[in-house]
């Protein structure tokens, strides 16, 4: 598998833990990232600087910088974020050094090269587009929402769903992000938030295109947990759906890999002030809109809810193997993973 072209989608803490597993296996990846963040630190050097938002995408350095010494110090460096200062506050090292990184280069696409060089990255960290943009989102009654942290974290009637998500103004794919995509073997695409981490990335003119014209495997890794504001109530399909709805095919996603792990209560109770709930799989419904549903105890270890980056990695690279092996000849059918 180490030849194999992979390519990530998304952003947040999803993709991080993806790379995070799969560059113990390969340094052939790609991560395309979205960059629309406005919240926090990003936001912030965003309204000073001008700059496209450097937190996804400093995220994904950090996961797949190699497993050195020195680059372990680099990475606490990246991820170290001020809790005092009044300017400093708030504001993540990494953040700041890309920030530097751009001023120096006069481009971010410069700058993520430059400190990928610095912290050995295993693979290409790629943004999804170097337009300036703005998420926006329109609810089940008309109201408008702009910036993607008031979408992140919903203040403004947080029980209507979300009809439509959008980009202001509309921005066109980074190339290099586009051949990525169209040539992979393997296309992950999440987990994530589904409007503001996953999503962002269809939006771009382009990418949908390239999507649909990539003749590897399309994966789409569904989401341990609902959340409220965003995708409340929501089962796997609807995950799935959404995402054919914005590429604008409903078969351009070849399966779906979802979490079987037992979640267990005191997990469960830090997700409630979150108002979170765990996805529920309505298989049948799954297997009428991709071809094959592949379950799995994902869960990792600890008191939070994330995908455990080994087991998600293996599984991947053994769908890229069995989807290799069909194209060959040898029919492998697999929709159950244990």
């Amino acid at each position: 598998m180490a030849h194999e072209k992979i390519v990530v989608i998304g952003g947040g803490t999803g993709t991080y833990t993806v790379l995070m597993g799969l560059k113990q296996h390969t340094s052939n990846v790609t991560a395309v990232v979205t960059m629309a963040d406005d919240g926090g630190s990003s936001g912030l050097l965003r309204d000073e600087f001008g700059h496209l938002p450097s937190g996804d995408v400093r995220r994904c350095l950090v996961a797949l910088s190699a497993d050195r010494q020195v680059n372990r110090t680099l990475r606490a460096l990246f991820e170290y974020r001020f809790d005092k200062g009044n300017g400093l506050n708030g504001h993540s090292f990494g953040n700041l050094f890309l920030t530097v990184l751009t001023e120096l280069t006069g481009s971010v696409e410069l700058a993520i090269l430059e400190a990928s060089k610095l912290l050995n990255v295993r693979g290409t960290v790629l943004p999804v587009t170097t337009d300036n943009v703005r998420l926006c989102a329109t609810l089940e009654d008309g109201t408008l929402i702009k910036g993607e942290r008031n979408i992140d974290v919903r203040t403004v009637k947080p029980d209507l769903g979300i009809r439509q998500v959008f980009l202001s103004p509309a921005a066109t794919v980074y190339p290099p992000a586009k051949d990525a995509i169209r040539n992979a073997d393997i296309l992950v695409i999440g987990p994530g938030d589904l409007y503001s981490s996953v999503i962002p990335n269809l939006l771009v003119q382009g990418v949908p295109e390239a999507i649909r014209a990539c003749r590897g495997l399309c994966v789409y890794v569904c989401n341990l947990m609902t959340k409220h504001g965003e995708t409340d109530g929501f089962p796997a399909s609807r995950f799935v759906s959404e995402i054919h709805r914005y590429l604008g095919s409903s078969d351009a996603v070849d399966c779906m890999v979802v979490n079987t792990g037992k979640v267990i209560r005191t997990q469960l109770s830090n997700y409630a002030d979150e108002q979170a709930r765990p996805v529920t799989l309505d298989l049948d419904r799954c297997l009428s809109l991709v071809p094959q549903v592949h379950r799995a105890d994902l869960l990792a270890e600890g008191e939070l809810l994330r995908h455990d980056s080994a087991r998600l990695a293996k599984l991947l690279l053994r769908l890229g193997t069995a989807n290799r092996r069909e194209h060959s000849g040898a029919t492998v059918s697999a929709k159950r993973v244990d």
